[in-house]
């Protein structure tokens, strides 16, 4: 029997590869094509005269998605390990799909009044639940797909598809910059990238209806393991919860700090120019991409640990005087050398971080144990640490800014340290 299933469950494999990371791509493109258009669009919903209003207006409704991730980690979670991680995937897609086209169509504040920014509301928490559930299903399905000997090679596509839907959405703003006015692109041009994020999330949710179910779902199904959910989790599960939160901790607001807030940090302290930034932060984000399979393929034969373990070392030492030489360079290149630097540090933990997760836990509640934790996490210490990094240096002492995040990551380091190594002792159930 298992020479038969040799030859099929390969290309299950490749398929699951596929249909997980494109996926991926195109739940963040639509994630962050949001913030990209946020200029144009954001007239159109609402009525103040006041560009800055309207700027905090549409920021406040990116936030209502953010904090939607929790809630979405917890639903899609529960979902994905009840119902199945194909399921999880599917359902993950639709709701993208529609919140991107729901902000594509929606008509204009002029037109429909207060109905506009209402109907904006519920696009991004769809959107927002949409991408907290993609985090626990996807990295789950790809895991159990993956087979032992490239499970970090494979789910490293994670972030790198996470990042790629980043640089997308850049290029789609860049690419309709170059073709159309400013009046165009003020009128209409900016729901074009929502039409197109809506069109490839209805091509992926064709894609994932015909992906095969993981056998670790199927077989913790058979024996009657029982069923995910947040008692569950906190109950029988406590240690791997904690453990995640915080491993994640120190690691999200390394990856945060070195690529999103990298960006202003190059502007409002360094004091090179925007678009010198810009064109720093986009190659280095490129670079960043393809480090992740290296480093993923790297710990199916060193193992987890010691890459986490370099990352803990690595950013504790080097942080500070990465981000304190930064603040004072003036050169560009030395500039983009150092943010690299940075990134590279972080593959340690970007590039194994899902497939850690998911070999902490059984199969019966494993996208929820992935993703709730990592979700609370990354609420707390990722999607703050641009908020921190600014307060800490209106109050005139940034350099705190650099001691917090070195703190950050001891604190995961010492997990690292303590944690047995995933891939020697992994929950996965094998093929």
């Amino acid at each position: 029997m298992t020479a038969q299933l040799t030859a099929p469950d390969r290309r299950q494999r490749l398929k699951a590869i596929i249909g997980g990371s494109t996926g991926n791509l195109v739940e963040w493109y639509d994630w962050y094509a949001y913030s990209a258009f946020t200029l144009y669009f954001a007239p159109h919903f609402f009525p103040s005269e006041d560009r800055t209003a309207q700027l905090l207006s549409a920021a406040g409704i990116f936030a209502v998605g953010f904090l939607m991730r929790p809630i979405g980690a917890w639903l899609m979670g529960v979902y994905a390990d009840r119902h199945g991680r194909k399921s999880g995937l599917t359902l993950s897609v639709a709701l993208m799909c529609a919140g991107s086209l729901l902000i594509a169509i929606t008509p204009s504040y002029r037109a429909i009044g207060m109905g506009a920014p209402m109907l904006l509301v519920l696009a991004r928490l769809m959107q927002g639940l949409s991408v907290g559930g993609e985090y626990g299903a996807s990295a789950t399905y790809l895991s159990e797909m993956a087979g032992r000997s490239r499970r970090g090679f494979f789910s490293s596509f994670q972030y790198v598809t996470l990042i790629a839907g980043q640089l997308v959405a850049i290029c789609v703003l860049l690419i309709l910059q170059a073709t159309l006015s400013e009046a165009e692109l003020d009128a209409w041009g900016w729901r074009i990238p929502f039409a197109i994020g809506g069109a490839l999330a209805v091509i992926v949710f064709w894609l994932r209806r015909g992906l095969s179910e993981t056998q670790s779902f199927a077989k913790a199904k058979a024996v009657g393991a029982p069923q995910s959910g947040f008692v569950e989790l906190v109950t029988r599960h406590p240690r791997e919860t904690l453990t995640v939160m915080l491993l994640t901790a120190g690691g999200t607001i390394a990856f945060y700090s070195y690529s999103i807030y990298m960006q202003k940090f190059l502007v409002n302290t360094s004091g090179l120019s925007r678009e010198t930034a810009s064109q720093i932060n986009g190659i280095t984000l490129f670079l960043f991409m393809l480090l992740q399979p290296l480093a993923g393929a790297l710990s199916d034969r060193i193992g987890r640990k010691p890459l986490m373990i370099g990352f803990g070392v690595l950013g504790v030492i080097g942080t500070y005087p990465i981000f304190a030489t930064l603040a004072v360079t003036r050169d560009p290149v030395i500039a983009g050398m150092l943010a690299m630097l940075g990134l590279v540090i972080v593959t340690g933990y970007t590039s194994i971080n899902a497939v850690v997760k998911a070999e902490l836990f059984p199969a019966h509640i494993r996208a929820l144990g992935v993703a709730l934790p990592y979700a609370l996490a990354n609420t707390l210490f990722g999607g703050t640490a641009e908020f921190v990094a600014l307060w800490f240096k209106q109050m005139g002492v940034e350099q705190a800014f650099y001691i917090y995040v070195t703190a950050m990551i001891a604190i995961s380091l010492i997990v690292y340290i303590r944690m047995r190594d995933t891939q020697r002792y992994s929950q996965i159930l094998e093929d």
